[in-house]
């Protein structure tokens, strides 16, 4: 079973991505997963990325970023499948994720929507907290028991830059020029399939799940 997930930022797709890996059993890749883990293995590519790249905090242009999905995909944990999680981003990328798959004899069988309007992203995202020390998530749906403290260690939480409504505004902006034409572009494939992500997280992942075994 071989999945994407799609949504704007704050609809909880990596919280989805880990919960279903383990419900089909097939490994949750992002984006990130693949860079930190070529450039651990001092893979040529993973390493030129981020020196280059993401460690300095720049975006892995097109070209580099579908070679490392490529050789990440190659691995053996995937024979059975994966949950990509932040990737294809763009029409470019989905094509060259076809010619990946296209190349090992396999296909996208879900790209699996997560839908929610802006008002509610924005307020998810404002109320997201994160553990200084170990990096726990809390929110709406896991507050911490302790105002501003971490459930795990008592470490103060903090709020992401990028959380921030301002911020938010700009990165739904960005997402609907760059990834809505996935939408229209993974529909005409037949593979689309658009999820409700202002039910609560349990409810989201029993719809996906209901989804991909075919029961909807």
């Amino acid at each position: 079973m071989n999945i994407v997930l799609l949504g704007p930022p704050g609809t909880g797709k990596g919280t989805q991505a880990e919960r279903l890996q383990k419900v089909l059993n097939v490994p949750h890749i992002s984006t990130g997963d693949i860079f930190r883990k070529l450039a651990e293995e001092k893979d040529e590519l993973g390493v030129m990325a981020k020196e280059k790249y993401w460690g300095q905090g720049k975006l892995v242009p097109d070209e580099i970023t579908n070679k490392l999905v490529e050789k990440r995909l190659a691995k053996d944990d995937v024979r059975k499948g994966f949950i990509l999680d932040g990737y294809p981003r763009t029409i470019e990328q989905a094509k060259a994720l076809d010619k990946i798959m296209k190349k090992s004899g396999k296909k996208i069988d879900y790209v699996i929507e997560i839908q929610s309007s802006d008002e509610v992203i924005i307020k998810r995202l404002a109320a997201r907290r994160i553990c200084k020390t170990c990096g726990k998530v809390y929110g709406l749906d896991v507050p911490p028991k302790h105002d501003n403290k971490c459930d795990i260690d008592g470490s103060e939480l903090y709020q992401r830059e990028d959380d921030k409504e301002e911020v938010v505004r700009e990165r739904l902006m960005v997402y609907r020029q760059q990834t809505l034409p996935l939408i229209d572009y993974y529909n005409k494939k037949g593979i689309l399939r658009p999820v409700n992500g202002e039910e609560p997280i349990d409810v989201i992942l029993e719809n996906i799940v209901k989804l991909v075994n075919g029961k909807v």
